[in-house]
């Protein structure tokens, strides 16, 4: 079990955010915060261990893959392949925020993170600019997305602040960032926007109807 530190999500210490990078660096997992709920995570970095570890304490299938964090909104195109409009208005929308953006995997996505498609689609990429300065100051002194799933045992309730992150994940992990209560308090919504008309995989925070005016043509 590692240190848990305190930390403020709007105006993160600089100590707390070296240390969660050198927890990262050194290839460990860390419980954080997010704006939505609370995630474990790792550096999205290639044969990292700390990747299968996440599946391991979250009792989770390895034949499902982890969203990304990502740090700015130009990530969007850098580990994005042929981004659709659809996809750059909704960033545009909703980023810094609750949405999660399912796109075809760029070439600088390392195999393990992509979840390959069928036959004659892409693999494809879930990424997320999270509203946590905390979370993308990390992100950016480690130079690399993280990537993150909610921190809670597989088919269990997200976690929506550090006091009911369940003990077996706190002790698993070898850092615990605790900032309270998660501001939005829901997952993420997840739109499928690597497949032609884009399709919302889970509504959570943000709403079918705060997205439909977005995309413009009713598909949603």
């Amino acid at each position: 079990m590692g240190a848990i530190l305190s930390v403020n999500q709007d105006h993160p210490a600089r100590d707390v955010v070296d240390r969660a990078c050198d927890a990262l660096v050194g290839e460990g997992v860390l419980v954080m915060p997010t704006d939505s709920v609370y995630g474990i995570g790792c550096l999205a970095s290639p044969a990292n261990p700390a990747y299968g570890r996440i599946f391991e304490i979250k009792h989770r299938d390895r034949a499902q893959t982890l969203p990304w964090l990502v740090a700015d909104e130009e990530d969007l195109m850098r580990y994005g392949r042929d981004v659709p409009a659809s996809a750059r208005r909704l960033a545009a929308a909703f980023w810094p925020g609750a949405l999660t953006l399912v796109v075809a995997a760029s070439d600088a996505v390392p195999p393990e993170y992509a979840l390959p498609g069928a036959p004659g689609e892409p693999a494809t990429i879930a990424l997320r600019m999270p509203d946590s300065n905390l979370v993308r100051e990390v992100a950016r002194g480690c130079g690399m997305p993280l990537a993150v799933t909610s921190a809670n045992t597989h088919g269990l309730a997200a976690a929506t602040s550090g006091a009911n992150v369940e003990p077996q994940i706190v002790a698993a992990a070898d850092l615990v960032l605790d900032a309270g209560p998660a501001p939005v308090g829901v997952a993420s919504t997840i739109v499928d926007c690597a497949h032609g008309t884009p399709r919302v995989l889970r509504e959570g925070a943000i709403t079918r109807a705060m997205i439909e005016p977005v995309i413009g043509d009713g598909s949603l």
